[in-house]
């Protein structure tokens, strides 16, 4: 174990051996720091922190700290639970959960440019990178490898799903769907189809997806009717996976096609 002697580390955290923690970072009780993490210098490590093996913490970041929840009781026991060999780097903010027992949730293989924020509650899935100065409000959820744009922001309460990515300086307030490309405020571009590609899906299966989106969004129907549409028909996985999460998405609705906007097919009558 390599611990800075300017470093602050509380007794009751857990670190492994071979963790290196830098100059003047500050690791609270009862942080959990798993083999072969580096927490850089001036981090802090706050709480109840569980992280998993080979993850880095960069210069300045902030883990695990109070969620910005006017309801929050500060003797609430939350957590920042991180997997492995995420990169979190300089001056990323990632609060714990604001209820009794919940978390903030980061998977495997993920990259947190400088200045992400995950608020309460977040949740991100595997090989997901968000750009600089990225920002998701309290309980927004992302799939696995979803790319965030810089300077990206997320309402509370938000969906993105799988291998979609979100262009740079765009807002959301409604959900982003799998496999496609979020822009604008609340628009979607089409589909991620280089992405697709580089997901080694086949072209079978990004003609299933295709499908699945034009009948979301390309066939004059409201959402209500496209789902009524795809109920008739046997969907593959991943164009199902499109369709269902169409299906969950509640009051908030859907991101709406950006070239047909003027006409508002994409308008959930409920």
């Amino acid at each position: 174990m390599s611990i800075h002697p300017s470093a602050c580390v509380h007794p009751d955290a857990r670190i492994a051996p071979d963790a290196v923690i830098g100059p003047y970072a500050v690791i609270e009780g009862p942080a959990e720091i798993g083999p072969g993490c580096v927490i850089q210098s001036h981090a802090v490590v706050t709480g109840h922190v569980v992280m998993g093996a080979g993850n880095v913490i960069g210069y300045g970041a902030i883990v695990g700290a109070d969620p910005q929840d006017f309801g929050f009781q500060p003797g609430v026991r939350s957590q920042v639970i991180l997997g492995e060999r995420n990169r979190i780097r300089e001056y990323c903010t990632l609060h714990r959960g604001t209820q009794e027992g919940s978390a903030t949730v980061v998977g495997d293989d993920c990259f947190l440019m400088a200045g992400v924020h995950l608020a309460h509650n977040c949740r991100v899935g595997n090989r997901s990178v968000l750009a600089n100065n990225a920002l998701l409000g309290g309980h927004v959820q992302l799939g696995e490898r979803v790319f965030v744009g810089g300077g990206c922001v997320f309402h509370q309460h938000i969906r993105v799903g799988s291998l979609a990515i979100c262009q740079g300086g765009s807002a959301f307030s409604k959900d982003v769907p799998p496999f496609c490309i979020g822009a604008e405020r609340n628009g979607v571009a089409g589909l991620n189809v280089v992405g697709l590609r580089r997901a080694g899906l086949s072209a079978q299966t990004r003609a299933g997806i295709k499908a699945a989106f034009d009948l979301l969004y390309r066939r004059g129907l409201n959402l209500t009717q496209a789902l009524q549409k795809a109920a008739e028909s046997e969907w593959a996985p991943e164009p199902a996976q499109l369709v269902r999460f169409a299906a969950e998405s509640g009051k908030r609705g859907l991101c709406d096609l950006i070239s047909s906007r003027k006409t508002g097919r994409l308008e959930n009558p409920e």
